[in-house]
């Protein structure tokens, strides 16, 4: 009898420890299971945080590539990069669920995507307006230069007839004259050539304006320079003065000039006229347009 009641606790005994052993190994089960669970959610966040973070890098390195070109729409690449960095550091403390950064980063990419295209137009458009700019710019160069030879070749031009224009004094002749009057009457005087200083009583200077087509018609003034051996100008001694110049003359002449040949002849009386050489000046203005010499014995 106590045989049985002994067998029946032990019995008890076993099945009590039985049951117990069974709901620890569902226990032990359990947790490993909820351990595996956890690594695996926790790899897998990982996983997407590390994936997410690339693609906010990569966004990043092209807006930091398109910045660098120095475009109109530079304000807004930087303002959109900044977002993005921003996006990066919240997601780097960030240690649970990563789709709210992820929804986030498909936002930020398409707003890049659609920045990028317009960007890119612009470069295009730019390469345009350079290249027009810079195929202007040749015209205009090739312009400015057409032009500076027109300006050099008109002003050689202008030059040229301005010298042309000019009134050429050619023939220019002095010599010593007897003046012999028996009558009262200027028509019945005689001049005889002399080159006798002693018999002289006048010189005549003579000299012709040669013929010019394209020279400015009207009166024309020449001044006469006569020095004798002794240095001294003769006749009316006068000084005309041309800006900071000054000539002293013997004579001027006024011719009126049509354009045609026309000679001139001019009296210098005078006595006492000392032997040697003398020198006849012809001046338009200030400028010495023909000169000759004469001696007297």
């Amino acid at each position: 009898m106590e045989n049985q009641q002994s067998n029946s606790s032990l019995k008890a005994v076993i099945a009590v420890l039985a049951i117990l052993l069974v709901g620890s190994l569902v226990y032990i089960f359990k947790i490993s299971s909820d351990v595996e669970t956890v690594k695996t959610e926790l790899k897998t966040t990982t996983t997407e945080k590390d994936s997410v973070m690339k693609d906010l890098q990569d966004l990043k390195t092209t807006y930091d590539a398109a910045i660098a070109e120095n475009t109109s729409m530079s304000d807004e690449l930087i303002k959109e990069r900044d977002k993005v960095v921003s996006l990066m550091s919240d997601l780097s403390r960030s240690k649970g669920d990563v789709s709210k950064y992820k929804t986030q980063y498909l936002a930020l990419q398409s707003n890049m995507k659609a920045l990028m295209a317009e960007n890119e137009g612009l470069k295009k458009q730019n390469t345009k307006l350079t290249v027009q700019r810079d195929s202007t710019r040749v015209v205009l160069v090739e312009a400015k230069k057409t032009n500076e030879v027109l300006v050099s070749q008109n002003d050689e031009l202008a030059k040229t007839v301005e010298k042309g224009a000019k009134l050429t004094v050619l023939n220019l002749k002095s010599s010593a004259y007897i003046v012999r009057n028996p009558g009262l009457l200027r028509s019945t005087e005689k001049q005889v050539e002399t080159d006798k200083a002693s018999r002289a009583d006048m010189l005549k200077i003579s000299f012709t304006i040669a013929e010019n087509q394209i020279a400015k018609s009207g009166d024309k003034t020449y001044y006469v320079q006569v020095i004798d051996s002794k240095n001294n100008v003769l006749g009316d001694k006068k000084t005309q003065n041309f800006g900071d110049k000054s000539l002293s003359y013997s004579f001027a002449t006024t011719v009126k000039y049509e354009n045609k040949t026309v000679h001139v002849s001019e009296n210098l009386p005078g006595k006492d006229f000392a032997k040697g050489t003398y020198f006849v000046n012809v001046f338009d203005k200030d400028v010495l347009v023909s000169k000759s010499s004469f001696d007297l014995k």
